[in-house]
């Protein structure tokens, strides 16, 4: 097939279009930056110019389908998250996607919706407050606690509050009164991310890892695949109460008491360390684009490590700012050593793949020279692809 992907910035992007080129899929990307990310790979035949989609999202599908229409494109396959105007327009479109019903993403697409869905269905999560006015602020009792923007990506709507004073101010920062926000308690234990693939309400495949090692943003530079009690059936049941297609992704912290989820992504995130452990989640992906029920998919091995070198490196530049660091992290994550012994390059396979060196040097070259450049790569990676608050608005309001 030729496939086209919704954007070529962000690490998904980037492990997607190595998976699809194995299986033998032409693969194009779209990008509204002129130096993505996934670009530097030898499985992406073509980059198309779009808007930036946080911007103007209607202007991004225009593009999109005028590119898909040109190119004879077979799927548009949704990396970011393009799939929210994807999922509204999902009856018009004059391509082959795959996405939810737009009813079933907007009860998680935003963090206050995504609490109520799962609190419905009884999944575990943190203690957890609306906030709508100053007055709710006084209903928490318990800190640390992370207080959230209802719409945001990666990190960048999200601060700590270690108490009453710094939660007043960060929620005033984040335009208590303008819109509701989100508090929940923290819970201690590591972080670890799941992966599912739905088909029409039925799960047919998951995926779980921990995040042994921080990257840059709060990513994971390395990973290990989990198996956690009952997580099956507590996926099953979700994706079936949002009749959910297509991929959906959460961020959980197992805690002493059991694992917990503090987020919930309405797209595929990072699917390599699945196929490292014997899930393919994109090859799950295009099983559920055909009208045919997609077959149920067995679970993975546990403890097969995955290591990202960039964002080790960016990591490296961030958390301690010094080029020693830097170089000592880049070595180990480069050439697995120390904590990244035992583990594959996930993101940037070099050995079989040269052209993906390109970003990986220049990270570690310009974390060199000046470690606070490490910014600049990954406000470059997440800002092509991030809904904003006004991107929200406006697809909800397409849906009305």
């Amino acid at each position: 097939m030729r496939i086209l992907l919704s954007e070529g910035s962000g690490l998904t992007s980037r492990q997607v279009a190595g998976q699809l080129g194995s299986l033998g899929h032409e693969v194009e990307i779209l990008s509204s930056s002129r130096i993505c990310l996934t670009r530097f790979t030898h499985h992406v035949r073509a980059v198309h110019d779009v808007p930036l989609f946080g911007l103007d999202p209607f202007g991004w599908l225009a593009a999109a389908e005028r590119i898909a229409g040109e190119r004879k494109i077979d799927l548009l396959f949704p990396t970011q998250e393009q799939v929210t105007v994807l999922s509204v327009r999902r009856k018009s479109l004059r391509v082959a996607t795959i996405v939810p019903p737009f009813a079933s993403l907007a009860h998680v697409q935003d963090k206050i919706s995504a609490f109520r869905t799962l609190k419905a269905i009884g999944a575990p999560q943190p203690q957890t407050f609306v906030i709508s006015s100053a007055d709710n602020l006084r209903d928490v009792a318990t800190y640390p606690i992370f207080i959230k923007r209802p719409v945001s990506t990666a990190s960048s709507g999200v601060r700590r509050a270690t108490n009453a004073q710094e939660l007043e101010a960060a929620a005033h920062g984040f335009g208590l009164g303008r819109s509701e926000l989100i508090a929940q308690s923290q819970a201690s234990g590591p972080l670890a991310m799941v992966q599912m693939i739905a088909d029409r309400g039925r799960l047919v495949a998951h995926h779980a890892c921990l995040r042994l090692r921080e990257g840059v943003g709060g990513g994971a530079s390395l990973k290990e695949s989990i198996a956690l009690p009952g997580l099956a059936d507590l996926l099953a049941r979700l994706v079936a109460a949002l009749d959910w297609h297509g991929a959906l992704s959460m961020d959980l912290i197992v805690a002493d008491s059991g694992p917990v989820i503090i987020d919930v992504n309405p797209r595929l995130v990072e699917p390599a360390n699945a196929l490292a452990a014997g899930v393919d989640l994109v090859a799950a992906m295009l099983d559920v684009a055909g009208d045919a029920p997609a077959q149920e998919r067995s679970s993975g091995r546990a403890g097969v490590r995955t290591r990202q070198a960039l964002l080790a490196i960016l990591g490296a530049a961030e958390q301690h700012g010094v080029r020693g660091a830097v170089l000592r992290e880049a070595f180990d994550a480069i050439f697995g050593r120390g904590d990244y012994a035992g583990s594959v390059e996930e993101l940037t396979p070099v050995a079989s793949d040269p052209i993906a060196a390109v970003p990986v040097v220049a990270a570690l070259v310009a974390s060199l020279i000046h470690p606070p450049l490490w910014r600049k790569f990954h406000a470059g990676a997440v800002g092509p692809y991030a809904v904003t608050p006004e991107a929200w608005d406006e697809i909800l309001a397409a849906a009305e």
